[in-house]
């Protein structure tokens, strides 16, 4: 590509911008694992472990890490995946469904874990998404303290918006680690929620849509 004067100067001054937010995000995270670091070595201290232990001296770090790494990393809206869409143009106008999504999340009431699956369908409108960005819209949503009430509807307002269509639905089965590691600790109970967005509230439409998948 071949800049002039002018364009080179603000492509550059368009770098310089990006890798400013870039630094000033990286100077973010940093300062929340440090924070994070430092307020669970204090949750530790006051369980009376032994900090000087050396199998988890370096656990307070650890979980500020995978908090701002891995499992919450929902909350910042800059890990939002990138997502392709193909325009709708081989006359397909039937029901698409991905089941059997991976779900994995954390209880925003105990901080622990729930799992389970994830079942999506949408009726096309001008455009479908890449399959894999399905998986990967329910991955982000989930990685941040969730309850699956909210986190089932989330996942059908984003489809639709970004599908452009309200024919969506998403149905979720799950284990909660809140009830089966503590409280009541039933390890069989499975918690299971839906959204019916647009035609599938046509029951008939919600049948062949669970028939996929068996529930």
């Amino acid at each position: 590509m071949k800049l002039n004067g002018h364009n080179y100067k603000s492509f550059k001054k368009e770098k310089m911008t990006e890798t400013l937010l870039e630094n000033n995000q990286r100077e973010l995270k940093e300062v929340k694992i440090e924070k994070i670091a430092y307020h669970f070595k204090k949750i530790m201290q006051t369980l009376d472990l032994n900090m000087e232990d050396a199998s988890i001296k370096d656990t307070p770090l650890r979980v500020a890490k995978m908090y701002v790494d891995e499992v919450f990393r929902g909350l910042d809206i800059n890990n939002f995946p990138q997502v392709s869409f193909f325009d709708k143009d081989y006359g397909y106008d039937e029901m698409v469904v991905v089941n059997d999504i991976t779900l994995f999340s954390y209880c925003e009431h105990h901080f622990v874990p729930f799992m389970g699956k994830v079942h999506v369908g949408y009726y096309p409108h001008k455009k479908v998404i890449g399959l894999s960005k399905l998986n990967r819209i329910v991955e982000f949503l989930s990685k941040k303290p969730q309850v699956q009430e909210r986190l089932t509807v989330e996942i059908a307002r984003k489809l639709s918006e970004l599908l452009e269509t309200e024919h969506i639905a998403v149905y979720i089965e799950a284990n909660h680690l809140c009830v089966a590691s503590r409280g009541i600790k039933d390890t069989n109970s499975v918690t299971k929620t839906s959204c019916y967005l647009g035609k599938f509230g046509n029951e008939e439409i919600r049948r062949e849509f669970t028939s996929f998948f068996g529930s």
